[in-house]
């Protein structure tokens, strides 16, 4: 589901707040700034030269030459579970502090009976007059989605912001002159001079494995510094309801310690008890290097103020070291009294922050790009940084704003999943970046949501298999949260939950994965599609006039909505490629794990609905061309939300360079008439036109440039008018919702211009300037296959593959049959220009030109 989705649901100062002004200022926030490589342990290699991937993503930190106060400025840090943003002021150092696993676990679960069954509601919408404008001029159908939306309109469930800590100073003495993010190790730099013009850098890291922030101040020889803070004070989120436990506060003055913890109470208000045993909790520790006193100061009427609770102040004779731990679980397990914690005394910042780059190294070394456009170069090294903050296997999967959150930032549509690219999107670059491990948490996302699927699959559809839900939220659910006949039912979202398990099989060859992880639910999708397209009422000769089996009733996504006589409303392109994506899956997952036999009946439905298979909708331009469009009877002149028209190209890789010339070219007439109106498109769009080698780089880079927040992450950005948008849109008022996740996807444009293999054979440079160098290594095919290539003044030069699974190799010689081929050492003249070679595990391959 597209953010702009929920639009009546987003509190209004989202929707009424000014123009963003610092949009034109986003670029220059993004100096290049080169530093001396450290030592990489473990460099990404290739037989044509090395690239130091670590020391590359050293070269793009991200600075902000003056106090970096808008928690859009701030350098983003985390672990993958917790997420901290560091912001400057004139007169403070705040951190703010999220964590994927905290969240207001509470749930609205109304209206079971009164919502009904599909079918009643499917029987009661085919009477209202298809002659109606809106269905919203029934009043029934008004008073049913105001009731099947009653739950949705919940403030909760949502991202719990888990505090801050304010480091204060004054600024008569110390001014903050510049911050500064490594993203090669993750270390944040703010930089400070004093009345007396000494130097002092205020460093900063999250320990990769544990949930805590390391602090330390040192001099220019990076020698520890004396404090020169005057207060540390820890706050609890301004934006904590009321009809929840207050927070509780410690404070351990002696021993440095300030703490508060906050329970999550799992009942809704009126039905909330305490000792629920499935409450949640967390504390924000602060610990410092030496004991807080209480001071005092004159406030603004003249009187004497002491400091607030969870506020001290530490001595000045003394260096500035401190840890800040975040502790989350079971309301059980994260208890009243402050845990202890070992002592940041500056040796135990120097072991972990060696022990962190050692991780960053490796993380690095998985794969690495060398380009000479230093633009392009940065999104890439910048997004796979922020991707390693906000996600990793053991954690929550991430919701639309990630790991990042303060007071209702981060919150917008409750932060959750929706399942109609939102929460797909950030993923699918995991395979080609080869960062596999970093599609776990939507494995687990999938896995977690069966339950769920399968119930309303029975119970509401009353069809077996299961059914995803539109939306989605990280706790116990026991009924679909979105259950609106509109965009609740969109039948792409089940066959597009389960795509990314399948791509993970398909990417890695591990058929343990696909045995354990992949296949039940796979299964289960194709279950639910084939008996629902198996229904009289989408496949029905008399209402049809053929023997297809159709996709009806349905909606596309962001377009349209449920319309009388529901038109618009079957066989979009997006449900056809991507059901058609998923039952061949399924058949080949069956065939790999021979349970063909066993899973008979259902193959043979799939084949038989494939046989029956309704056609792309196409529609033709003002000029004649014939172009693919969303729904069958839709003008081509449409303006969409999501990018619709080529989901048959990307993601349900029917069509794309492979294709006909026929073919070819109705993807490339779409391309150049499809209009997009922003939001949704800045990763999606572009993949799509990168798939058919029709991408601009410089168009690309122009629309990265227009999303690009000071932080270094991109937002979502409205792009044009004539669709949901008018001319008093802010066309910036997605951009302070939060850190949109989903964009961390950038490189994977990236990398689909640089290789693709989506087809089952690997294209090289296939949307690739030939005036412009690049140099990739260990970009992971489909097939289980790693290659490395470079291309040089328009020519490629040799091409090395390492073979994971021992699968079929196939690849486009680079230089049709004027190459030879490599394979454990033995040269052979390449016959022709596509190359198809067997692979044993662990095998690699070399392509040279002769």
């Amino acid at each position: 589901m597209s953010q702009h989705l929920f639009l009546p649901v987003i509190p209004p100062f989202l929707m009424k707040k000014p123009t963003i002004t610092f949009f034109a200022l986003a670029t220059a926030a993004f100096i290049l700034f080169n530093l001396k490589p450290a030592d990489a342990q473990d460099q990404v290699s290739s037989g044509n030269g090395r690239i130091d991937g670590f020391a590359i993503a050293k070269k793009h930190s991200i600075l902000c030459d003056k106090p970096a106060q808008d928690f859009f400025e701030g350098s983003l840090l985390g672990n993958g579970a917790m997420g901290v943003n560091v912001t400057s002021r004139p007169d403070a150092i705040v951190l703010y502090f999220g964590h994927n696993n905290v969240w207001d676990i509470r749930l609205a679960e109304h209206h079971k009976e009164e919502i009904g069954t599909f079918e009643e509601v499917f029987d009661k919408v085919k009477k209202i007059p298809a002659d109606y404008s809106d269905l919203n001029n029934d009043a029934w159908y008004r008073q049913y989605g105001q009731m099947a939306g009653d739950n949705y309109s919940k403030p909760y469930p949502r991202p719990f912001p888990c505090g801050s800590v304010l480091i204060g100073f004054d600024r008569r003495k110390v001014q903050v002159t510049r911050q500064q993010l490594d993203i090669s190790n993750g270390l944040c730099t703010v930089s400070m001079i004093t009345n007396d013009k000494k130097q002092l850098f205020l460093k900063l890291f999250t320990d990769m494995k544990t949930d805590r922030l390391l602090l330390r101040l040192v001099d220019e020889k990076d020698r520890p510094a004396i404090n020169i803070f005057d207060r540390i004070k820890v706050l609890p989120d301004p934006s904590t309801p009321g009809d929840i436990p207050s927070f509780s506060a410690r404070e351990d003055l002696e021993g440095g310690r300030l703490s508060f913890r906050q329970v999550l109470p799992f009942d809704e208000p009126e039905k909330h008890s305490t000792g629920n045993p499935r409450d949640r909790a967390f504390r924000l520790t602060l610990n410092v290097n030496g004991p807080l006193v209480k001071t005092t100061r004159i406030n603004w009427n003249g009187g004497k103020e002491t400091m607030a609770l969870l506020e001290g102040a530490l001595s000045s004779q003394v260096p500035f070291d401190a840890t800040i731990t975040l502790q989350e679980g079971p309301a059980s397990a994260v208890r009243e009294e402050i845990p202890p914690v070992s002592i940041n005394d500056g040796k135990q910042f120097t072991a972990l922050f060696k022990q962190n780059e050692k991780i960053w190294v490796k993380y690095w070394a998985k794969s690495a790009v060398s380009l000479d456009d230093q633009f392009l170069e940065a999104i890439w090294y910048r997004n796979l940084y922020f991707l390693n903050c906000a996600a990793k296997a053991g954690a929550t999967c991430p919701g639309l704003f990630a790991n990042w959150s303060y007071n209702n930032i981060g919150t917008a549509w409750h932060g959750d999943y929706h399942m109609n690219y939102n929460v797909q999107q950030p993923f699918w670059v995991t395979f080609s970046s080869n960062h596999l491990e970093k599609n776990i948490p939507y494995v687990d996302l999938i896995n977690s949501l069966m339950p769920v699927s399968k119930k309303w699959a029975k119970e509401y559809y009353q069809l077996p298999g299961a059914y995803f839900p539109h939306s989605a939220y990280p706790v116990e659910m026991s009924m679909n949260p979105y259950p609106l006949p509109d965009w609740g039912w969109e039948v792409s979202e089940t066959p597009w939950a389960v795509q990314g398990l399948w791509w993970h099989y398909l990417y890695s060859g591990d058929k343990a994965f696909l045995k354990d992880r992949a296949y039940e639910p796979i299964k289960a999708a194709c279950q639910f599609l084939t008996a629902y397209m198996k229904r009289t009422d989408a496949h029905d000769g008399n209402r049809w006039k053929d023997d297809k089996y159709h996709v009806f009733p349905t909606v596309a996504p962001e377009l349209y909505a449920l319309r009388p006589g529901f038109k618009f409303n079957y066989d979009c392109g997006v449900d056809l490629t991507l059901i058609k994506f998923i039952f061949k899956a399924f058949d080949r997952a069956t065939a790999d794990l021979g349970t063909s036999s066993q899973e008979a009946l259902l193959l043979a439905d799939i084949r038989e609905i494939l046989s029956h298979f309704p056609k792309y909708p196409v529609a033709k331009t003002a000029s004649g061309d014939e172009v693919l469009v969303a729904v069958p009877g839709e003008s081509a002149g449409t303006v969409y939300n999501v990018p619709n028209a080529l989901f048959a190209a990307f993601p349900g890789e029917d069509y794309g360079l492979h294709s006909d010339k026929k073919t070819l070219q109705l993807l490339r007439n779409t391309y150049l008439n499809q209009q997009n109106e922003g939001g949704n498109d800045l990763v999606f769009a572009n993949l799509q036109a990168a798939r058919i080698g029709m991408l601009n780089i410089d168009e690309f880079k122009r629309q990265v440039r227009y999303c690009l927040l000071p932080n270094g992450t991109a937002t979502d950005m409205v792009m044009q008018t004539r669709g949901r948008y008018n001319d008093q849109t802010d066309y910036g008022y997605m951009s302070k919702m939060g850190i949109w996740f989903e964009n961390f996807a950038l490189p994977a444009v990236i990398n689909e211009c640089l290789m693709q293999s989506y087809s089952g054979t690997i294209r090289l440079f296939p949307n690739w300037p030939e005036n412009r160098r690049a140099h990739f290594e260990n970009l992971r095919a489909a097939g289980a296959f790693l290659v490395s290539a470079q291309k040089i003044n328009g020519k490629i030069t040799r091409v090395r593959i390492f073979s994971e699974q021992g699968n079929t190799l196939h690849i486009l010689s680079p230089w049709g049959d004027q190459g030879t081929i490599s394979v454990s050492g033995k040269k052979q003249q390449v016959a022709s220009g596509e190359i198809s070679i067997k692979t044993k595990p662990g095998q690699w391959i070399t392509l040279s030109r002769n």
